[in-house]
């Protein structure tokens, strides 16, 4: 086959070059870069070593071939199946070293300059192919050398494209280096991604861009630079996991400038703040079950230490955070209960106790105003009240069935039934006398009461007692109210001079003495709240009224109550935290709220009467609180 002109002056240059220079020597002696005299090798390649990476350079040296002219029809059979077959420079039997000889025997011959030709083509394009993939592939680097060395020795570094593969050889040793240093730097936590005494510019980052200015897009580098952001992420991430969201955040901040545009930093944002989040999940419910275990000491303490956690974390707001400051101000006021909340104890042995409701905590002015109409000096002076913590008050008073199961269980014999006697309304002649056989079975004017209806003609004692009973039964305590306690409740929150505020009641406030008002006989009433009718003479079965704000039936009316406070002239010296004011042994008790036959001045929120502790009568009950 004819050579084309251009592949015949290619072939014929470089075996001039080979003349020259000798095979393989630039100077009569093969050396590397670096100066270091090559040592040879039985097959003809010469190998100097450098470093232990891509850094060794290769010296190619063609082997030694002796032919005579009989050899030369095989030897060029040799040499076109090395071609084919691409191999081009490795050992004797190779094409490159079988062209030389066969050049070298004789030096006009057509065949075996085509062939060279050939063959040194094919040499650029295995080291072109070498080169591409050079950037992150060491043997590919390597491969690129070995077909520098080749190149080098034949000549062919000096003519057409081989000058320029060298040159894009030396760069790509030059981008080898410096991603190396950057990974080695990004191994080593030298980052770079600043520049101060901690961040030297020798770090990762800037090399992987020096990198990328000297071949933008170059894939090690990019993905190193990306690793650089990983690492970062990473830092980030770590100190999460310490609960230093500030440090997160300004790790976070540092990544975000390594490769503006991408969403890389946006997800780590969010597995930080997963990370925030599920501290804070785990903090609230480590909170929470300390709230759940009051017999734990110091369990207050401890979840309020769980909610500074919180909040050391936590961005303002966080629900989780308001959460448990919520249970906690609960749980310090209320115990596991919440205000506003009905509830019921179950008693030993079956049953339960009478509805509560839970009564928030707070302060109020308790007592009368010095302008107050009708006020007495035994309810002054007004002083200011406040509760820590709140308390569960009965909704209503307690009942004749209520009632009936504690006696029948306790055996418990109340001051009437063992008295003979109380006090009963007496609608003939308009007032209240003494009827014997009445106790607390009975209603108003000496009947058996339905059982729906506040337990009358019992004393002070046999409410405590039955208050005893429910905590023995319950496991809570039960106990009477005290002054302050029955005032705030029967208040609601109002600081009028009614429990209800300053104005007449409205219809259904209660069970009052109102003007339309009428006795089974048709009596009514001499002092009474005008134009107020409630259907009642004598009291109403309970919660037959509306309940005032805090959720509590009939503290205004239907029957007047023990408290737990001893009888005091006046306020001075009274407690102020809403305990009960009691001296040991006094036989005078509180009596608190309005009844069903009491005047209008009788029904103000402050008004207070004594009684001895034993007396029974038709106008007086009770009804319990717990503590939470």
């Amino acid at each position: 086959m004819a050579l084309r002109a251009t592949q015949r002056a290619w072939a014929a240059s470089v075996l001039a070059t080979l003349l020259l220079c000798g095979c393989g020597r630039d100077d009569g002696t093969p050396q590397d870069r670096d100066g270091t005299t090559p040592q040879p090798r039985s097959d003809g390649l010469v190998t100097v070593s450098g470093d232990d990476a891509i850094a060794e350079r290769l010296t190619w040296r063609s082997p030694k071939i002796e032919l005579a002219d009989a050899d030369l029809p095989a030897v060029r059979k040799r040499a076109a199946m090395a071609v084919a077959e691409d191999r081009l420079y490795e050992d004797a039997d190779a094409a490159i070293p079988l062209y030389l000889a066969l050049l070298q025997h004789s030096p006009d011959d057509a065949r075996a300059q085509a062939g060279l030709a050939r063959a040194l083509a094919k040499l650029v394009a295995a080291g072109d192919a070498a080169l591409a993939g050079s950037g992150d592939d060491a043997e590919a680097l390597r491969r690129a050398h070995t077909v520098a060395a080749v190149m080098r020795s034949v000549g062919l570094a000096r003519v057409n494209g081989g000058a320029e593969f060298i040159v894009r050889l030396d760069h790509a040793d030059r981008l080898w280096e410096l991603n190396e240093q950057a990974e080695a730097a990004l191994a080593e936590g030298r980052l770079g991604d600043t520049v101060g005494p901690d961040d030297p510019v020798e770090g990762a980052l800037p090399l992987f861009r020096h990198v990328l200015v000297l071949e933008p897009g170059q894939p090690r580098a990019r993905q190193g630079v990306a690793a650089v952001e990983s690492a970062l992420i990473r830092q980030a991430e770590d100190a999460a996991m310490r609960s230093d969201f500030e440090e997160a955040g300004r790790w976070l901040a540092r990544a975000q400038t390594v490769r503006p545009g991408v969403d890389t930093v946006d997800i780590g944002r969010v597995r930080v703040e997963a990370i925030r989040q599920a501290q804070i999940a785990r903090l609230r419910d480590a909170g929470l079950e300390l709230l759940t275990k009051p017999q734990m000491p110091n369990h207050l303490p401890r979840a309020r230490e769980k909610l500074a956690d919180i909040l050391r974390i936590a961005r303002p707001g966080d629900p989780a955070a308001a959460e448990l400051r919520t249970r906690i101000d609960l749980a310090t006021h209320y115990g596991l209960l919440r205000p506003g909340l009905r509830f019921t104890d179950a008693l030993g042995g079956g049953g339960r106790g009478p509805q509560m409701v839970v009564v928030p905590h707070g302060g109020f002015r308790m007592g009368a105003r010095d302008s107050e109409p009708d006020a007495s000096d035994a309810e002054r002076p007004s002083r200011y009240v406040r509760f820590d913590r709140g308390f569960a008050i009965a909704r209503t008073e307690v009942t004749v069935a209520e009632f009936r199961r504690f006696v029948q269980i306790s055996g418990h014999r109340p001051r009437a039934v063992r008295r003979g006697h109380s006090l009963v309304y007496d609608e003939r002649g308009g007032n209240f006398v003494r009827r014997s056989g009445v106790d607390w079975r009975h209603d108003y004017v000496g009947r058996l009461a339905d059982d729906a209806m506040p337990v009358l003609h019992v004393s002070a004692k046999d409410a405590e007692a039955y208050a005893r009973w429910l905590s023995e039964r319950s496991g809570q305590r039960y106990r009477l109210p005290s002054e302050a306690e029955f005032e705030y409740a029967a208040r609601g929150g109002e600081a009028g001079r009614f429990p209800w505020g300053d104005a007449p009641p409205k219809s259904g406030t209660g069970n009052l003495t109102g003007g339309g008002d009428r006795s089974p006989g048709g009596r009514s009433w001499g002092n009474a709240f005008a134009g107020y009718r409630d259907g009642f003479w004598g009291p109403a079965p309970t919660a037959s009224f509306r309940p005032n704000r805090f959720d509590v039936h009939d503290l205004e009316g239907n029957v007047s109550e023990w408290v737990a406070d001893c009888w005091h002239d006046g306020y001075r010296r009274a407690p102020t935290q809403g305990e009960a004011w009691v001296n040991s042994g006094c036989r005078t008790r509180v009596v608190r709220g309005g009844a069903w036959a009491s005047s209008p001045a009788q029904t103000r929120a402050a008004w207070r009467s004594q009684a001895e502790a034993d007396a029974t009568n038709a106008l007086t009950g009770f009804r319990v609180v717990r503590d939470l």
